[in-house]
């Protein structure tokens, strides 16, 4: 299984690497796919070294599966060339996820969609993903009719940029800044550009994302996005009204039997899910439920998952991991 990783050396190519490893991918060759600038530079893996190479010559190497965590506007370009040659593409920016064409795919709630035919395979939004692990089960049993979320998201979403200005600005050193204001001791309701109808990119994913991937768009959804001052980890308040009533301590064992999901939701001993727990973890956090007692059929919950990991890294190896079981990837 030859396996190029295309932006290894950035944020999420980085841990791409340590999923690959720790989840004992079978890669026979890893290809680190970089910028020209990180040509030749070696990343270990396994215990063996190998060096960065650049998009055109990675696409000489013809590998099995390729993935991809270097911006839209590369993937665009890129994926459609590595498809040519035979590689399965799984890609982690925005730019397949809402084409017709393209899969959307959380393994765990729509893997079955894939076929040998999808050669470039949409990988969701952070956001996204740790919200529909919790839904899933919910929407499946209760229906779904609307849903209100607020997210509370780490800079790490935003890139290693952000990090560092967070991390300056706890110190108080003068540097670059990833966002137009500072980030420490501060909330800022801006995650990505703002559209026409007011609302940012991030929101507007996390609008449509969930439709696509839970193959229903019967339910309405309505998004505000904010980073506050966490290096890692997004936080989710969500409100879900039903069409069907539920009972609360069902709502619970349906999360608890979520693969990859994990309720936390012990107020007696303060145990609800933090980004501080879930930093470096695979699996959806969910807390807080509750029965919302303002209308009927309607439930508050708590959700977070680290971004880099399920939110972008894991749940791309998962995908890749999926296609290998099910014998659709084949060395």
């Amino acid at each position: 299984m030859r396996v190029a990783v295309v932006g290894a050396t950035g944020m999420v190519g980085t841990v791409m690497l340590k999923v690959l490893e720790e989840r004992n991918f079978p890669v026979t060759e890893l290809i680190p796919v970089a910028s020209k600038k990180s040509e030749g530079k070696k990343l270990s893996f396994k215990g063996k070294e190998y060096p960065c190479v650049v998009l055109e010559t990675a696409v000489q190497m013809k590998p099995d599966v390729a993935l991809f965590s270097a911006g839209g506007d590369t993937s665009l370009e890129w994926a459609p060339k590595f498809a040519e040659v035979g590689t399965t593409v799984v890609d982690n920016s925005s730019a397949w996820r809402m084409d017709p064409t393209k899969k959307l795919v959380v393994p765990e709630i729509n893997g079955n969609v894939l076929t040998k035919e999808d050669k470039i395979i949409a990988n969701p939004n952070c956001s996204t993903i740790q919200l529909v692990m919790a839904l899933a089960p919910l929407h499946k049993k209760y229906k779904m009719k609307r849903l209100i979320v607020s997210t509370y998201q780490s800079v790490s979403g935003t890139g290693v940029k952000a990090v560092q200005q967070l991390e300056n600005e706890t110190k108080g050193i003068e540097g670059e800044m990833a966002y137009l204001y500072p980030i420490n001791r501060n909330a800022i309701p801006h995650c990505d550009v703002f559209q026409e109808n007011g609302y940012t990119k991030e929101e507007m994913k996390l609008v449509k994302e969930p439709k696509k991937i839970l193959g229903d768009d019967s339910f309405n959804v309505t998004a505000t996005a904010v980073r506050i001052p966490t290096a890692g980890g997004h936080s989710e308040s969500v409100n879900i009204e039903f069409e069907n009533d539920f009972d609360v301590a069902d709502v619970r064992k349906l999360l608890s039997e979520m693969p990859g999901v994990v309720v936390q939701d012990n107020l007696d001993t303060n145990t609800y899910p933090m980004p501080a727990f879930a930093h470096d973890k695979d699996e959806v956090f969910v807390g807080r439920i509750r029965r919302d007692e303002s209308q009927p059929n309607t439930l508050n919950m708590w959700i977070v998952a680290d971004n880099l990991r399920k939110g972008a890294a894991t749940n791309t190896v998962q995908i890749a991991e999926y296609l290998v079981a099910n014998k659709i990837l084949q060395a």
